[in-house]
């Protein structure tokens, strides 16, 4: 019986289509990879043609990039907006800004606190105009919009429910004024994602809505405790000003004390978690 040889690309493609990719000789499927491989993905990828989401109003595209005979599709935004005044469905909004800029702030804060739930994203000029490029989220099972909507319950309410603390925290401590149910992302093993971020890092000194913050990571919280402004300066000052960084640490403060005061009065065990 005759035997047949693959070709190196067939081979390639097959890993494709099985989820695992070459790099650097090796097969791996992408939830593998590290955020340093994801970056140099996003950062070198050929992109090829763009095709505007449906969703969202700051009119973000999707492309597949090709780097190293590896692809992957990417999320591109160039939104940068800046009015004194916007109106909001909250009213109206002073000194309103809506820019690509913090997809990235938020990916860079969110690994300083150790939360690997914001895709990763860079800052590159994508058809002449600088932009975030984001990595699509692999395996989504629905948005958070469609889980409500068909009324679908996780499988496990703990985890699902640490999570969505984790959320709050974060959204409190970057002011984020656009969390809706559609950029919450859910992927397989009901794990959540947080994405779209360029309406956050306000320079508000007090959280948007305290009332949410009921519990909290032990790690999360500890992080918090340690962010310094050298390290905000660093890794977020290319993409956030002076006064955003700032306002971060100024509602860090606030919501640590919060925090630390629910301790005392209730009990760890009653406000603290470990899921990170």
């Amino acid at each position: 019986m005759k035997r047949h040889t693959m070709s190196s690309a067939y081979l390639a493609a097959a890993l494709l289509v099985l989820g695992g990719q070459l790099w650097g000789g090796q097969a791996q499927p992408f939830d593998s990879w590290t955020d340093q491989q994801k970056e140099e993905l996003l950062l070198h990828g050929d992109i090829g043609q763009m095709e505007t989401v449906s969703e969202g109003v700051t009119l973000s595209s999707r492309a597949t990039l090709t780097y190293k005979g590896v692809e992957h599709d990417a999320q591109i935004q160039s939104v940068e907006v800046s009015k004194p005044s916007y109106p909001t469905p909250q009213g109206f909004e002073l000194n309103f800004r809506d820019s690509y800029k913090f997809n990235i702030a938020a990916y860079r804060l969110s690994r300083l606190l150790g939360i690997a739930m914001t895709p990763v994203s860079v800052e590159r000029t994508v058809k002449g105009k600088p932009s975030a490029v984001t990595w699509w989220i692999d395996n989504v099972m629905m948005t958070e919009k469609t889980r409500f909507l068909k009324k679908l319950k996780p499988p496990d309410h703990r985890p699902w429910n640490r999570q969505m603390h984790i959320v709050r925290v974060f959204d409190e401590l970057i002011y984020n004024t656009d969390r809706n149910l559609g950029n919450i992302v859910i992927t397989e093993r009901w794990k959540i994602w947080m994405i779209d971020h360029t309406r956050g890092f306000r320079t508000h000194k007090q959280p948007r809505r305290p009332q949410n913050l009921l519990k909290c990571d032990l790690k999360l919280l500890d992080s918090m405790r340690a962010l310094t402004q050298e390290q905000l300066d660093r890794e977020l000052r290319p993409y956030i000003g002076r006064l955003e960084v700032a306002a971060i640490l100024s509602r860090r403060d606030v919501i640590v004390e919060l925090f630390e005061k629910k301790i005392k009065e209730q009990g760890e065990s009653a406000v603290l978690f470990n899921f990170l």
